[in-house]
């Protein structure tokens, strides 16, 4: 394979030449934080049309999207730092370095929910009602944020030959994503290997949960169940995801993986959260309607 191909051989598709960038007027534009940025321009559209369904004020939602934005990428770059220190400690410059990636996707989700219950508080309005309206939006910029990571080879699993297997040149990966299992079905005279393309299951698995969601809108029973279900729904596809990842982060000290430990903190508080507050309502006393 050549530098810049991708292939998924069992789908019969061969890409050639793959570019990371572009240049515009002389500006070199990485196709990762272009897919970023369309990502969270469309996650605000939605945003603003599930606002404008549900009676409510849009201008509401691009003045949240405006403090949301800024604080989830600086929520996802300190959490992907935090957890992979060792190897930014020798070089605090390349900190400040997102062009190849290493931006975690919960510590932005971290950072969007602390903003909103910030936000909320200030506005005196319900930080659950705005996050129903806003969750939709922020799981289709998921969506489509995780093919950022196809163009930058990166975020995938292990070694595969399952249909979706995809194969990448070796030089166009980072060597520290390349694991010892990975490595050992590298086959004798090629320059490829072949993984699980995992920001694919997860853009999918994404897709999937958005879906529902816009089923289920009409029928939730209160405030923040949208949330809730991302909750669930997110946690549980990232926990098996993760599994298979070759790039996990982990707990300093410990062999446990952090977006595993906080995708099963997820999927219980959203379950037990649920199951009260359904428990709350059947006791609520029913109001006849005249």
């Amino acid at each position: 394979m050549n530098a810049g191909d991708i292939a998924f051989p069992h789908l019969g598709i061969y890409l050639e030449n793959v570019p990371r960038s572009f240049t515009v007027f002389g500006f070199e534009i990485a196709f990762y934080g272009l897919i970023i940025g369309i990502g969270v321009l469309a996650g605000i559209l939605m945003a603003v049309h599930q606002a404008k369904v549900n009676g409510e004020n849009p201008d509401t939602i691009w003045d949240f999207a405006i403090y949301a934005v800024i604080f989830s990428v600086i929520g996802a770059r300190i959490y992907y730092v935090v957890f992979a220190w060792d190897y930014y400690k020798d070089n605090l410059l390349s900190i400040f370095n997102t062009r190849n990636g290493g931006m975690a996707i919960y510590g932005g989700v971290i950072g969007a929910f602390l903003t909103l219950f910030i936000y909320c508080k200030i506005k005196k309005i319900s930080p659950f009602r705005l996050g129903d309206l806003c969750i939709p939006g922020l799981i289709l910029g998921q969506v489509i944020g995780r093919w950022g990571n196809f163009m930058n080879r990166e975020v995938f699993g292990e070694y595969t030959d399952n249909f979706l297997a995809m194969r990448l040149p070796i030089e166009a990966v980072r060597s520290r994503d390349i694991s010892e299992n990975v490595a050992a079905h590298i086959i004798e005279g090629t320059n490829y290997i072949q993984v699980h393309p995992t920001f694919l299951y997860e853009s999918l698995w994404n897709l999937m949960i958005l879906i529902i969601m816009l089923i289920y809108r009409k029928h939730k029973k209160f405030e923040g169940e949208i949330c809730l279900l991302y909750f669930g729904g997110y946690g549980l596809g990232r926990f098996w995801i993760e599994g298979i990842r070759t790039d996990t982060l982990f707990i300093p000290g410990t062999s446990l993986a952090v977006s595993q430990v906080l995708s099963l903190c997820m999927v219980i508080f959203a379950v037990v959260t649920d199951i009260v507050v359904r428990m709350h309502l059947k006791k609520q006393p029913k109001v006849e309607k005249n």
